[in-house]
């Protein structure tokens, strides 16, 4: 399972999608740090399984996305919303940022 929220600001949706089983941990890596614990709020919406996630995504207008865990990630990569070149780790745990940046 999947947790996907939506933050609504007046910038645009923010779309926060985490594996259920990273959600309260945190992640460490030299001097980086994946803190889902401390930010389990941003994350900790509702519960999809990847095919219900996947397609609500299409039905979205996201402006930016914070994506954490392999099977978040994988949807971004298989539906080439994100490469695999765009995708950063702290320790074995992959994540993406997309940011829209309005002119």
């Amino acid at each position: 399972m999947i947790y996907m929220k939506m933050h609504r600001t007046e910038n645009g949706e923010i779309l926060a999608l985490c594996d259920e089983e990273l959600l309260g941990k945190v992640f460490t890596e030299g001097n980086k740090e994946l803190d889902l614990k401390l930010y389990s709020d941003f994350y900790n919406g509702e519960k999809k399984d990847e095919k219900d996630a996947e397609s609500e995504i299409f039905e979205m207008d996201i402006s930016s996305a914070n994506v954490v865990g392999e099977r978040s990630v994988s949807i971004f990569i298989n539906n080439g919303i994100a490469k695999n070149e765009e995708v950063m780790r702290i320790g074995k745990i992959p994540f993406i940022q997309i940011y829209k940046i309005r002119a």
